[in-house]
């Protein structure tokens, strides 16, 4: 018997509808179901289903932590760039889970330390300014050699998936998730030096806030607190990474085409 935990989005009504209709089934076939909601925490599962858009997906990897729990991602919003299926199409998802019809994409995710506590970040970890009229200078360290001091609105350092994301609206660039590897890009930079850096996964990046200013951290959407100089942001490849539940063979141009209307032709 397996365990499967349901992570709906809080204001999708049709994700808790959904996770009542895929736990029936999965009880009778045996297996047990439960839903994990707003301020929850996730148990020891054998899989994790997502139900909403990339932002729920977000949250259920954050849940998982450092665990190896797979992650079924479910697509109730609009671009649904990590979720992998239709809501009509759970059930038959599900039953080719558990027939071993599927593979486990695993995606690099970064760990985010600041003032003793590590947070993970599948997408990206932000240092950015606190208020609209002002940049902020950041510090950027390589293995512990100071490289450059920003002067921008922030700074985002991205995974290869994070790639897509707000590195993307920037112009930053695009990375195959499944590629390991750091991306640094400035937002907004007043300086001469405003281009992105793709570091190698294994580099110790360090940023610090100088000049007696505050920033904000905010790692995947969700905002950590504010920073100073006194407490420099760490960032490193996570010992494990995510791992995706995916149907058939890996075609990250044919997303990438769907999701953002690339093709013409």
């Amino acid at each position: 018997m397996a365990t499967v935990a349901f992570v709906p989005h809080p204001d999708r009504p049709s994700g808790l509808a959904l996770a009542d209709e895929a736990g029936a089934w999965l009880k009778q076939q045996g297996h047990d179901a439960l839903v994990v909601h707003t301020g929850q925490s996730l148990p020891d599962v054998d899989l994790v289903v997502s139900l909403g858009g990339d932002g729920t997906m977000l949250h259920s990897i954050a849940l998982v932590g450092g665990r190896p729990i797979p992650v079924l991602g479910v697509n109730l919003g609009h671009l649904g760039y990590l979720t992998e299926v239709d809501p009509d199409d759970l059930v038959i998802a599900l039953e080719r889970f558990f027939n071993g019809e599927h593979r486990l994409e695993t995606r690099m995710t970064l760990d985010v330390l600041v003032d003793g506590s590590c947070h993970r970040a599948l997408n990206e970890a932000v240092i950015e300014k606190q208020s609209s009229g002002h940049t902020v200078r950041l510090g950027l360290d390589i293995d512990g050699d100071p490289l450059v001091t920003y002067a921008a609105d922030g700074l985002i350092i991205a995974t290869p998936t994070g790639s897509t994301a707000y590195n993307l609206s920037v112009r930053g660039p695009i990375c195959s998730p499944t590629h390991r590897a750091i991306v640094v890009t400035p937002v907004s930079a007043h300086m001469l030096f405003d281009r992105s850096l793709v570091l190698d996964a294994d580099q110790r990046v360090a940023v610090h806030v100088l000049a007696d200013k505050h920033a904000r951290l905010v790692v995947d959407g969700q905002t950590i607190g504010d920073v100073d100089g006194s407490t420099p942001v760490e960032l490193r490849a996570s010992d494990t990474g995510a791992a995706l539940v995916r149907f058939g063979p890996p075609d990250f141009h044919r997303v990438l085409r769907a999701k953002f209307g690339l093709s013409d032709r």
